[in-house]
């Protein structure tokens, strides 16, 4: 008897990823572009000393929302989400009940709302462990339609700037909703290359 053929998830850029001759590969159960023709090497010095654009939508993005959201993902966390200004994002990870960690995320606070963003291969669990934990304190809603990109590298404020001009003056672990080409966005400065980046 054979193996089940596994079903592999498409980020929004898929089509995109195939037009330049990516090599997709599985990754928490999505098809991920590993290399690009022009291969590891150029890519890795194009994000060290330019700017690279990251597909990143097998992410999990999760929405906290409610009066106790704060309070209720701080129990889980070993951070001060309830100090977290509006505006601002905060880089922490879940821990389980005896203090081993879980998982590392972003989380930022919005206003209305905690935008979490955590791992792709945990982001069911995580969600599972959200709902489990404070559910019944807060409204926990996974955010599956919506994509995922990274701008990362020294030019990328630059880049950017040069498609939105008011997130030239974001700083580093500050988000804001903006337009950038016409499309309303979040954004975060932030990112995990070591690079600037949003």
């Amino acid at each position: 008897m054979s193996d089940p053929v596994e079903t592999l998830l498409p980020t929004p850029l898929n089509a995109l990823h195939r037009s330049l001759g990516a090599r997709l590969v599985p990754f928490a159960g999505y098809e991920m572009p590993v290399q690009f023709p022009a291969g590891i090497l150029a890519e890795h010095l194009r994000t060290r000393t330019k700017a690279s654009l990251f597909d990143v939508s097998h992410m999990g993005q999760i929405r906290l929302s409610g009066p106790d959201a704060a309070a209720s993902l701080e129990s889980l966390v070993p951070a001060d989400i309830h100090g977290l200004p509006i505006g601002r994002q905060r880089y922490t990870y879940f821990t389980n009940d005896t203090g081993g960690i879980l998982d590392n995320m972003m989380v930022a606070n919005t206003g209305d709302a905690l935008m979490l963003v955590v791992n792709a291969s945990r982001k069911a669990d995580d969600l599972a462990w959200l709902r489990s934990r404070i559910g019944h304190r807060c409204r926990v809603e996974p955010m599956d339609d919506r994509a995922l990109l990274a701008l990362q590298g020294p030019a990328s404020a630059r880049v950017l700037a040069s498609l939105a001009s008011a997130t030239a003056a974001m700083r580093f672990m500050q988000v804001a909703r903006t337009t950038v080409v016409g499309i309303e966005v979040s954004l975060s400065r932030s990112g995990y290359t070591g690079e600037d980046g949003f």
